[in-house]
């Protein structure tokens, strides 16, 4: 029998997002809803699985937890990318790791909703008028605001188009970014501190790697104005938590919409969940009906592939 573990299916849909009857006689497939953080925890769940699934990256599979996983022959990841997969480890244990296509938009379009949320205050609102309140507040509108997109890669370039849409003044920065790429989609080139003392609105559109990490510190936050708000749909350590938590309480920037976080699930004491001028989501980023159907549905044709001999999108160290 092939047993086939679907990791982190917070939501438990998995099962039904992909037709995992089509696998071949004997094959077993089990969706784990609850998250595990303990590895010695994970690699007792997992001793007996040959094949499994990471939804993204809920779940690292370090070095470690590879070696604790000797019947592991198959790890498939959801994207075609994962930085908490030991790449260099998989391969040493022959351990085969294929991955899955995406969708570009769904991101992009949650950065709006954090935006938006921010700007009109909407989250607040609705507590309050529950509360049986109304109007407690004075929004703020988009049109003439001037919107910072840190990375204008497809998912950037996206915000950056909708941003032109509001008729807001788009600025853009990355390390590589040419004047011509940002005119593209209606941004203008600037200094990374030109951006950051300009926008009304930060976006952050990057990947984690060693020249992003720690990328906004406590130096970058205090060069925005006091009335400006930081999103972050990307990855949490792009921005220093600790420094981004201190802007917030003393008032150094006028708020902040996270979707991303250095610990996923965030923590139940974390101080995020207690600041009146953030709004926080639980990396909803890529979680649409759209986006799962793709992830499961490719996942299920590199089982497919695996077990008939011919790997589909294999990922090298």
């Amino acid at each position: 029998m092939t047993r086939v573990a679907l990791l982190d299916d917070y939501q438990g849909v998995a099962l039904r997002m992909a037709d995992w009857k089509g696998l071949p006689s004997g094959t077993e497939v089990t969706a784990f809803q609850d998250h595990l953080a303990d590895e010695s925890a994970i690699a007792a769940r997992l001793a007996d699985f040959d094949i499994v699934m990471a939804l993204r990256e809920r779940t690292p599979f370090t070095r470690s937890l590879l070696g604790r996983l000797p019947k592991l022959k198959l790890l498939i990841t959801a994207g075609m990318r994962n930085a908490s997969i030991d790449m260099k480890a998989a391969a040493e244990r022959g351990i085969l790791v294929c991955g899955t296509a995406g969708l570009p938009y769904p991101t992009a379009e949650l950065a709006w909703g954090l935006i938006l949320s921010l700007a009109r205050r909407l989250p607040a609102e609705d507590r309050a008028t529950r509360e049986g309140k109304w109007q407690t507040s004075v929004g703020l509108g988009l049109n003439g605001k001037t919107l910072g997109v840190l990375g204008l890669g497809t998912l950037g370039s996206r915000v950056a188009r909708v941003g032109r849409a509001f008729e807001m003044e788009v600025l853009a920065w990355s390390q590589n970014l040419t004047a011509e790429r940002a005119a593209e989609v209606g941004a203008s080139l600037t200094t990374k501190d030109e951006l950051l003392a300009r926008s009304d609105f930060v976006s952050i559109h990057l990947v984690l790697g060693e020249r992003t990490r720690g990328l906004i510190g406590a130096r970058e936050l205090a060069l925005m104005k006091r009335s400006a708000f930081l999103v972050n749909t990307s990855r949490g350590p792009i921005v220093d938590e600790a420094a981004l938590i201190r802007a917030l309480q003393d008032g150094t920037i006028a708020g902040a919409g996270l979707d991303v976080f250095d610990e996923e699930p965030l923590p139940l004491d974390h101080p995020f969940r207690r600041l009146a001028n953030i709004v926080i989501t639980p990396h909803l980023g890529y979680v649409t009906e759209e986006t799962y159907r793709v992830f499961y549905g490719q996942a299920l044709e590199d089982i497919k592939a695996y077990l008939g001999g011919t790997p589909l999108r294999v990922l090298r160290p």
